[in-house]
């Protein structure tokens, strides 16, 4: 139980409300059991004695009770449902913050689905196990502990042969709770599971149309929701023998009270009335005991969902601002590899002793085949990974000695897929920076040749794009993230093959937009093309994560190595394409 407990000190904030609320519920609970004993005045008094004043308070009684316990039970639900929305929206948030903050390795180790499925499937599950299984619990139990009281009052023995039973329930909720909680932790895994294959079809449903996969696809579905159905369907079998495995033992306890209270009836010890009051208290009894079994059952199931959304919050984060960071002052953007090595699975480098230097306001270039390391040593500037060994320096100061938020800040990167978000253009290119002035936006989208095509476009700067913007054409996507880096104004610039994925025609007007965005900054250019970089100060060819070549376009043709080589393969090819054309 020590995540449930940590689960209820996202209470703490509503400890007002929850004290209202439990209050609510237990006066709620206190007008039914007041009803079995308007039914021994009733049996006793009014029909055995006649008593016409005793039937005129008993029939008010009954109004009032009624009146009263509806009062209290909107409390009870507006205050535990007030209280678990505030608490769902807080577990989410701390979930989202989470994984706002976990290092891209995480995310290169899980699907998308299944991150999504934590904040969505889990915490919902965490909702009732606050919300209903909450109000249940202290209803149920409050109902419980009242009716015992009320029946050691009305009589001692009986009650103390009915108490008998009660231990062997425990041993049976313990005996399927841990059950339902493995159980509840496979549901929760094959809900993941589904969500991830959603996501995953859903994102690739161009390829999946292309190739005519959608049987297919549907198959796959189908699969995981058979599954999740088995999985279901056994947590349902269950709780199915729970419920039924406590009511038998309710049974013998009632069968006990029949027997022993009718006795002491017939002998003159107990009142019918009495008796009949005590067998009510006795169902009341028993109700709440099946109840708390079937919540139990549901607590266990939600218990599972809990240890997931706490092994997500305890997870380490690998990359973060060290004991006494200091932030990044404007850098000049002089960048230095000190014998950098990295590797993103122990044992498996993807760069090793690298060494190279970036003066301010160099473009420095990376060349080589793919999976050479070329876009590893991109993402170690920016820290979306951290180097094994080795250190990066910006200005002479090591990167994991200042923080991420102000190293970031002077980092701008245009990726090779520009990932847009689903809100207007000139929101798009305001993610650079959150305070520019709408004049800022159209400056920057001027200077990035985007100006022309998003005045054409339905509202202009306020059209929406739609998701990850495929309303637009990849050039203008790319001149757009163009935009949006302009804006940033960074004096180090990472661009990531940033025109590979472009026709020609697309690739001349974004190189424009590229070339003025580098104007006075540091920049490191991955490249696909190398006509885009002849005009490099320094050209890194990389391969298999070592630098095996350096120098300049010219320099690195006269040694006639893997430069040279990857240089005349691309431009043969280009020649034999404008041949056959031709």
């Amino acid at each position: 139980m020590k995540n449930y407990k940590r689960l209820l000190l996202y209470i703490k904030p509503y400890l007002k409300r929850l004290g209202l609320a439990i209050i609510c519920i237990i006066m709620a609970a206190a007008a039914n059991l007041y009803l079995p004993w308007i039914i021994k005045d009733m049996i006793d008094k009014v029909l055995m004695d006649k008593d016409m004043m005793m039937l005129n308070l008993i029939s008010v009684g009954i109004v009032v009770v009624f009146l009263v316990r509806g009062i209290f039970y909107y409390g009870q639900s507006y205050l535990v449902s007030y209280i678990g929305e505030k608490v769902i929206i807080d577990v989410r948030e701390d979930m989202f913050c989470k994984f706002q903050r976990m290092p891209m390795a995480y995310f290169d180790k899980h699907q998308t689905g299944e991150t999504m499925s934590y904040i969505t499937n889990d915490v919902a599950a965490i909702q009732s196990a606050l919300v209903t299984n909450l109000i249940e619990m202290v209803t149920e139990g409050s109902i419980l502990i009242g009716s015992i009281v009320m029946m050691v009052t009305l009589d001692w023995k009986l009650s103390l042969l009915t108490l008998v039973v009660i231990p062997l329930v425990g041993q049976a909720m313990k005996i399927f709770g841990k059950k339902l909680k493995r159980n509840g932790t496979l549901i929760q895994e094959r809900a993941a599971d589904i969500t991830s294959l959603l996501q995953e079809s859903i994102t690739s449903l161009r390829v999946v149309k292309a190739f005519g996969r959608e049987s297919y696809e549907i198959g796959r579905f189908n699969r995981q929701h058979t599954l999740k159905f088995q999985a279901a369907m056994q947590n349902v079998r269950l709780t199915s023998l729970l419920t039924p495995t406590v009511e038998f033992l309710a049974a013998l306890s009632v069968t006990f009270i029949v027997w022993f209270g009718g006795y002491e009836v017939v002998n003159g010890v107990m009142t019918a009335g009495a008796l009949v009051a005590f067998l009510t208290y006795a169902v009341n009894l028993a109700n709440p005991v099946k109840r708390l079994a079937r919540v139990y059952g549901s607590l266990q199931r939600a218990m599972a969902a809990v240890d997931r959304v706490f092994y997500v919050l305890d997870l380490e984060e690998s990359i973060h601002d060290r004991e006494g960071a200091e932030v990044l002052p404007n850098t000049e953007g002089h960048v230095v590899f000190n014998d950098v090595s990295f590797e993103y699975k122990k044992g498996v480098p993807a760069l090793e002793h690298v060494s190279l230097e970036a003066k301010p306001g160099q473009m420095i270039a990376f060349v080589g085949p793919s999976g050479a390391g070329k876009s590893t040593i991109a993402n170690l500037i920016p820290r979306f990974y951290d180097v094994t060994d080795g250190q990066i320096l910006i200005d002479g100061r090591d990167i994991r000695d200042v923080t991420i938020a102000s190293l970031r800040e002077q980092i701008g990167i245009v990726p090779q897929e520009t990932m847009l978000f689903s809100t207007t253009v000139r929101e798009n290119i305001r993610y650079g920076r959150l305070d520019a002035t709408d004049e800022e936006v159209e400056a920057a989208a001027k200077a990035a040749n985007a100006e022309e095509f998003i005045r054409q476009l339905p509202e202009g700067y306020d059209t929406q794009i739609g998701e990850r913007g495929l309303n637009l054409s990849g050039g203008q996507r790319q001149r757009m993230a163009i935009a949006r880096a302009i804006l940033k104004n960074p004096r180090i610039l990472i661009l990531d093959e940033a025109t590979s994925a472009l026709d020609t025609e697309s690739e001349k007007i974004v190189q424009a937009a590229l070339d003025t965005l580098m104007q006075g900054r540091t920049s490191f250019v991955i490249a696909h093309r190398l006509s885009t970089i002849f005009d490099a100060d320094e050209i890194f060819v990389i391969d298999h994560g070592h630098v095996v070549e350096q120098g300049t376009h010219e320099e690195l043709l006269a040694k006639g190595g893997l430069y040279q080589y990857l240089y005349s393969i691309q431009f043969k090819n280009a020649e034999a394409a404008r041949e056959e054309q031709a």
